[in-house]
């Protein structure tokens, strides 16, 4: 199985929007060293304390830091962006770093109803038109346009001999019909639904082969928080239900609690409620438990590619989950 890494570059209390983006690129370097198939850097904008609002800044930046591993987009919101200037920003990366370069796309604001004012004046609109701005995007990346089409004697330059690889990023049946209709990879965010995941998946499967008789490329992304025992990895993870809990109470300060501060926390008969939820949404163990939990759950989805979110407070804390994973697989 292939495991990869998905990167929220999420601020821990005490440091800095910098320290957090270093954390990231560091990351990167450990997923290269240790057989990661590919790192994911995302995109949101004044939300929950995350740094990273420019997924193609950072990966220009963690391009020239790594040798091997496939960097990307998980994902670029594709509604705030004309797609020819997306084409450019990402043939331009895989221009610099050939063979290694993800397209995720997504159409989730990334932020609050402001933010999407800020940034676009016809968000809705935008939103609406994903199905066709993704069409345009692909007619950009693989040069697809007709000689008389408007943009068919136009390129997004530099075009690199093979374009980025491209994905659609998604949490629901609708997603990933689209996916499928459009010959994408699919990526579900198992960690951010409560849908039938694995039943959705099943749909892509089918509309893929329905559409272009082949199966699709899936990957799953997962949280997960790995510890040399389940005690330390149950304590790490108080650090992300607190930080859940700030969320859904709107607290200004918004950057990930130290497990000092959770465990100091009196949590309420209804947070205790929200956190069982979230547990089972959650791999939480030592490498042996986690690497079976993955594997079950892998058997419901059959995915082709196993992702990992992991926030802690402490960045040794998430760069020990990542290398005991490693170990555990056998990367």
């Amino acid at each position: 199985m292939k495991l990869s890494i998905l990167d929220q570059s999420p601020i821990s209390d005490g440091k800095t929007p910098r320290e957090a983006l270093e954390t990231s690129i560091k990351l990167a370097q450990l997923g290269d060293e240790f057989g990661y198939h590919r790192y994911w850097i995302a995109e949101h904008h004044d939300l929950f304390g995350l740094a990273s609002p420019n997924p193609a800044v950072m990966l220009g930046v963690i391009g020239s830091h790594t040798e091997r591993i496939r960097i990307g987009a998980g994902a670029v919101l594709l509604p705030y962006y004309k797609p020819f200037r997306v084409a450019e920003t990402y043939n331009l990366l895989q221009t610099l770093f050939p063979g290694r370069i993800d397209l995720g796309l997504g159409r989730a604001p990334g932020g609050s109803a402001e933010v999407s004012l800020a940034l676009s004046d016809n968000y809705l609109k935008q939103v609406n038109e994903y199905p066709k701005q993704i069409e345009e995007l692909l007619g950009f990346l693989h040069g697809s346009f007709p000689k008389d089409h408007p943009y068919g004697k136009i390129s997004p330059t530099p075009v690199p001999e093979t374009p980025p690889e491209t994905w659609l990023l998604g949490t629901s049946g609708k997603s990933a019909i689209l996916a499928a209709e459009k010959g994408l990879n699919y990526s579900f965010g198992h960690f951010m639904t409560d849908f039938d995941g694995p039943e959705i998946v099943k749909t892509y499967r089918e509309n893929f082969s329905e559409n272009h008789g082949a199966s699709g490329h899936v990957i799953v992304a997962i949280t997960v928080i790995c510890a040399e025992t389940s005690e330390e990895a149950e304590e790490l993870a108080l650090s992300n239900f607190l930080w859940k809990i700030h969320q859904d109470k709107m607290l200004e300060n918004q950057a990930v609690p130290s497990v000092a501060d959770a465990k100091k926390y009196a949590f309420t008969d209804e947070e205790e409620e929200k956190i069982e939820k979230m547990k089972r949404k959650m791999i939480i163990g030592d490498p042996a438990q986690v690497k079976a939990e993955i594997e079950a759950l892998n058997e419901k989805y059959a995915a082709d590619e196993m992702m990992i979110v992991t926030i802690t407070h402490d960045e040794e804390a998430k760069f020990t989950s990542y290398c005991l994973l490693a170990e555990a697989f056998g990367l």
